[in-house]
């Protein structure tokens, strides 16, 4: 149902692209639409000076939905409901009187109507061509997006035939010793799954073992390669981000140590052919500076048999196109990710969309057979179907967690939130579970400095497990002395690291008081009071940063943490020198040192955004909501910000962020406009 509007304007003249356009410039004046949008339509109307105003509203909503992650425009559900399909207008009234809102043009307009003006005009064609506007059915995309998302579907079409590596009959034993668990065993099943054709995603929550379950599959890969006197198989593991991918390289170091390699045909022989190194995706690809182009694509493909890509919920449409095109014909590719995560920040929800049909299975009767055969398990019968498609023959849910038990705390609060149970959760926080935290705050945001229960959970007081001051603490503590070998500094500089990444505050919002902006300051200045910290601004010693964007020549990656710390003065009398130290990024534990001039994107990071913590874990994670409700609070957002806590998980925020605020949250799902699952 239509909402109401915001306020009384005449209905716009849908003739008068003049008027439009004016409205368009307020729309970007009052932070409603990003310049880049109306650019967008400024563009479209210097192409086409005959353009209706129906096509350059579109455009320019088209654009704006990009921006929110979104690959096209629903007409029809802008129509049915503004408000909850473009978040616009906002729920704040502008400062100033405006014109006429976004929703006042659309309640002008009829999808027939609507959809015929787009069909008219040069600038929007159906399907291929050279417009910049794509119109499908009541979708319409800029041009370049349509086309990644026939590539992704195509492309991922094409690998999903059946092609196993070997015969059941040869596989059946190596797996039968590799996985011992009773059945349903959905990890062996999983590996199965992934043996039969060149795609495969195997999607599950935090703890239900996708590192152990892919490091046999590459084992047994390697296995199969190997046999008759083969050659090995060209493995690369990847991730969108550094730390992922360092994160990646370290679960794989583990796994391939729990490995029972004897098991295997080839023994221990096997194992120098099972990588642990990972890089980025965009290293991978070789990204070119200034450019959205890659080195590796379709006419210089990777040279690689088997691709592992981790934490694939962060990959975007764009980013999975290009990554399709550069894969080899016959190279294998294995997605890993939890489907229930936030999507990427860029458009698409790719994970989230190829796997909307994993819980319930859909697996068909040769997929059960070869199931049997090769490891002598099915599925069970509510997840089997005649009718399944082909691309359900290729995903594998894992489904019991190893992390969490049944009385865990964080394993129930994130089940309860991603099945929507609002109840269910916030009985939670009354039943005294061990590892779930409420922080109360009962401070205005504006005096969240002096709050008690905030200076607690920072500090660590009270019992409270791992805050803020735990690593500068530790800093101060087991500083080496001044003589110290370079080796003993950088060993101290590896675990403040660690003792860093104990506990992270996670933010919804970038900006306000409740944001990462706000609670940054706010949490320097508590640190400070407790004399932990010297100073709040600038290059001071404990500073946490966050890279924000990817630095090649330095080889740190959106995303990386470093730590400011002091060194020794070269020479009596002489300021200590200052530097970042980073992880080194390959799982070594070894740390790299920054000269902080050198650091041009990074930010203070006490607190960072539940997005910007995708691919990382911390023994204590607290989620910081915001007073009242936002369109970027969804269940997802909630999900992802309580799946990054291991050991124990902490809420925090006013009387109405743990009741209204959060109920609300996890009642909202991202429904991100796309078609990549619809027949072209």
């Amino acid at each position: 149902m239509t909402q109401p509007d915001l306020f009384d304007a005449p209905a716009p003249p849908l003739d008068d692209c003049a008027t439009l356009l004016a409205d368009l410039g307020e729309w970007v004046e009052h932070g409603w639409l990003r310049e880049l949008d109306r650019s967008f339509a400024l563009f479209l109307r210097d192409l086409d000076p005959a353009a209706s105003a129906p096509l350059l509203l579109a455009a320019a909503l088209a654009s704006h939905q990009l921006g929110r992650g979104h690959v096209c425009l629903d007409l029809q559900a802008a129509l049915a409901d503004s408000p909850a399909s473009l978040s616009l207008p906002p729920a704040h009234a502008p400062d100033a009187p405006i014109a006429r809102t976004p929703s006042q043009w659309l309640q002008a307009l009829r999808l027939d109507a609507w959809c015929a003006a787009l069909r008219a005009s040069r600038l929007c064609e159906p399907g291929p061509g050279h417009a910049p506007l794509v119109l499908q059915g009541p979708l319409l995309y800029l041009r370049r997006y349509w086309q990644h998302e026939r590539e992704v579907r195509a492309l991922v079409g094409a690998r999903l035939a059946p092609e196993p590596v070997a015969p059941a009959a040869q596989v059946r034993p190596v797996l039968d010793a590799l996985f011992t668990a009773p059945a349903p065993d959905w990890q062996k099943l999983a590996c199965a799954l992934a043996l039969r054709q060149r795609f495969a995603i195997v999607t599950g929550g935090p703890g239900t073992g996708k590192t152990t379950t892919v490091v046999r599959l590459l084992a047994l890969l390697q296995s199969m390669a190997l046999q008759d006197g083969g050659e090995p198989l060209r493995i690369r593991l990847a991730a969108p981000t550094g730390k992922a991918a360092a994160r990646l390289a370290e679960s794989i170091r583990g796994a391939l140590d729990r490995l029972p390699w004897d098991a295997l045909p080839h023994g221990e022989a096997l194992r120098p052919h099972v990588p642990s190194a990972a890089t980025t995706l965009h290293r991978l690809l070789g990204s070119q500076p200034e450019s959205r182009h890659f080195r590796h694509h379709a006419g210089n493909p990777l040279a690689l048999d088997v691709l592992v890509v981790d934490e694939a919920s962060m990959v975007d449409l764009e980013m999975m196109a290009r990554l399709l095109q550069a894969l080899p014909p016959r190279a294998r590719l294995v997605l890993l990710g939890d489907k229930d995560q936030l999507a990427s920040v860029e458009a698409g929800a790719v994970l989230g969309e190829l796997c909307s049909r994993a819980q319930e299975g859909h697996y068909d009767a040769a997929t059960v057979q070869w199931l049997q055969d090769c490891a002598g398990q099915q599925p069970p019968p509510p997840l089997q179907d005649v009718q399944g498609q082909p691309l359900d023959q290729a995903i594998a849910m894992l489904r019991v967690s190893h992390r969490f038990t049944a009385d865990s705390g964080i394993g129930r609060l994130a089940q309860a939130v991603n099945t929507g149970d609002a109840r269910a959760a916030q009985a939670l926080w009354r039943a005294g579970l061990d590892d779930l935290r409420s922080c109360r705050l009962a401070q205005p945001p504006a005096l969240l400095a002096q709050d008690a229960r905030l200076r607690a959970l920072v500090l660590a007081e009270r019992a409270a497990p791992f805050g803020h001051a735990h690593y500068l603490r530790r800093m101060q503590a087991t500083r080496p002395p001044a003589d110290a070998a370079p080796a003993a500094w950088d060993a101290w500089a590896a675990d403040l690291l660690q003792a860093l990444g104990r506990f992270q505050l996670l933010c919804a919002l970038r900006e306000g008081p409740w944001g990462v902006t706000g609670l940054n300051a706010t949490v320097a200045e508590l640190l400070r009071q407790a004399g932990l910290l010297q100073g709040t601004q600038g290059w001071f010693a404990g500073r946490p940063v966050l890279v924000t964007r990817n630095d090649y020549g330095l080889s740190l990656m959106n995303g990386d943490v470093g730590l400011t710390l002091d060194l020794p003065a070269p020479e009596p009398g002489a300021p200590p020198v200052r530097r970042v130290a980073f992880p080194a990024g390959d799982g070594s534990g070894a740390v790299r040192w920054v000269l902080p001039a050198r650091l041009q994107a990074v930010e203070t990071v006490f607190a960072m955004t539940v997005h910007k913590s995708q691919g990382s874990e911390f023994e204590h994670a607290a989620l910081v909501l915001p007073d009242q409700g936002n369109p970027v609070l969804t269940r997802e957002l909630v999900y992802t910000g309580i799946t990054r806590a291991k050991r124990w998980f902490t809420l925090v925020g006013s009387a109405r962020a743990h009741g209204p605020v959060l109920a609300e949250a996890i009642g909202r799902r991202v429904l991100r406009a796309s078609g990549l699952m619809e027949e072209s």
